[in-house]
């Protein structure tokens, strides 16, 4: 499972990495299949999503993934 690059600018200041994170966490992905699927450690993972936690100021999957749907959906709705 690849997602290519996420292009453009990244919601609430993500890095690329970040943002290819966050989408694989919104579509439910675990850590373990993250880190899989990129090729990385699953502890790298854990530190990309505790940053990603921090910068959407949450605490939990669930409250990331509603924090980010809506910028994703925005910058869908522009594609369009």
């Amino acid at each position: 499972m690849r997602t290519g690059s996420v292009a453009g600018a990244h919601p609430a200041g993500l890095s690329a990495r970040e943002s290819q994170i966050m989408t694989l966490i919104a579509a439910g992905h675990s850590n373990g299949e993250i880190a899989a699927s990129l090729v990385l450690a699953e502890k790298t993972v854990k530190n990309h999503v505790n940053r990603i936690y921090a910068k959407l100021g949450v605490g939990s999957r669930s409250a990331a993934i509603s924090q980010w749907e809506p910028a994703g959906a925005a910058a869908e709705a522009a594609r369009d």
